[in-house]
């Protein structure tokens, strides 16, 4: 009871506001008001319309982060829920809403372990600190990146970091990320003629000029990925043209496509070989490259150890280790921190209709933050 009623009545709290990306909605003020009153110094770094939480307990080293963020991807058809995606319903012990998964969730369980531990432990052999921000979901540029920097800047280092991404796939603690994949998108518009669908012979279509591009462009294999990598990976996200007419050949079509890259392909190999192909089929392109998210890995150490443990103590799962999956925080936090992991929940609904997470789930992941803390900072050994 002392788990599971506070870690559920905080995440329903957090649901119920409406935080989709960058608006917080009042999250991090409930969440400042939680850890201020077990004495953590609280500082609210804003930036552009992102609103950044540094909550941080003690001045010692080492310095322990939970790292979280309160932003929610946007709902889709609210009609397609089987419940309000705000409402935070539980039915048959799993949560609904956006967020319970990705990744309220996390943060309340992650307070909750913060609570637990301070009423036990009076005395910490080290520094506990939250980093919270309301753009994680978005552009990623005024949130976790600016509290980085701002940290950096004065000369702040951190020891080891947990961010509480649903990582686990198929039951909880079967995964611990400990790096990630590069992210590399593309905005390709290629031109042609625009006319009439009964004259082609006085038009150009640039659909018809993209099909054996993107044939050949989805066949390439970039490379077998390595020991610690996936394989790199390219998926089409969009592909728009025309004027909405069935009898207008398009002038233009734009295709977005996004590339997660191990490190053995860099984004300048990725960028010629590609641009290199729209040369070979005699396309009039025009490319637009977004290098969003550096790839990153961090050696295992104490908190992958005590993470371990203590998934094995309270589930019976052994962790895989690995770096699939997609782009999270951690690329910032990777560049001021000895080590970092991703460490959560299941993710089998997260962004979807419907999302939700398993109470009982939850609820053991606030027990296994709280056994990591214990040993990573106080003098009680996981029993």
């Amino acid at each position: 009871m002392s788990v599971f009623v506070p870690t559920v009545e905080l995440l329903r709290d957090l649901v119920q506001r409406p935080s989709v990306t960058p608006d917080d909605k009042g999250c991090q003020a409930l969440i400042a008001a939680r850890l201020e009153a077990l004495g953590f110094t609280i500082e609210n770094m804003p930036a552009g319309d992102v609103e950044n939480l540094w909550a941080r307990l003690g001045t010692d080293a080492p310095l322990v982060v939970l790292a979280g963020h309160t932003d929610v991807v946007p709902t889709g058809d609210e009609s397609q829920w089987r419940v309000p995606p705000f409402s935070a319903e539980v039915i048959d012990n799993k949560m609904y809403g956006r967020g319970t998964s990705d990744m309220k969730g996390g943060v309340a369980a992650m307070i909750t372990a913060v609570e637990r531990l301070l009423g036990q432990h009076k005395t910490l052999n080290g520094s506990i600190a939250f980093l919270i921000t309301s753009d994680e979901e978005g552009p990623a540029i005024h949130g976790t990146r600016h509290v980085v920097d701002t940290l950096a800047a004065r000369g702040e280092t951190i020891q080891q970091c947990i961010v509480g991404e649903p990582s686990s796939s198929d039951v909880l603690g079967d995964v611990i990320r400990h790096g990630r994949r590069g992210s590399y998108g593309c905005r390709l518009v290629v031109s042609g003629i625009q006319g009439h669908v009964a004259y082609p012979h006085l038009a150009k279509n640039p659909v018809h000029d993209l099909s054996p591009f993107l044939t050949e462009l989805i066949g390439i294999q970039w490379d077998e990925g390595n020991e610690f990598f996936p394989a790199t990976s390219l998926q089409i996200s969009n592909i728009h043209a025309g004027t909405g007419a069935t009898n207008v050949i398009p002038g233009q079509v734009t295709v977005d496509f996004n590339l997660r890259y191990c490190p053995d392909t860099t984004p300048a190999m990725i960028q010629t070989r590609i641009e290199d192909l729209a040369t070979k089929h005699q396309l009039d392109a025009d490319f637009t490259w977004l290098d969003s998210a550096n790839p990153f890995i961090t050696e295992p150490g104490p908190l992958t150890r005590a993470v371990e443990r203590a998934v094995i103590k309270r589930t019976g799962v052994t962790p895989n280790l690995n770096t699939a999956g997609g782009t999270s925080d951690g690329r910032f936090i990777a560049k001021l921190a000895e080590e970092v992991i991703e460490f959560g929940t299941t993710n089998a609904t997260i962004h979807q209709i419907d999302e939700c997470v398993d109470i009982e789930e939850l609820v053991t992941a606030s027990c296994i933050y709280e056994d990591v803390l214990i040993e990573l900072l106080t003098d009680s050994p996981q029993s």
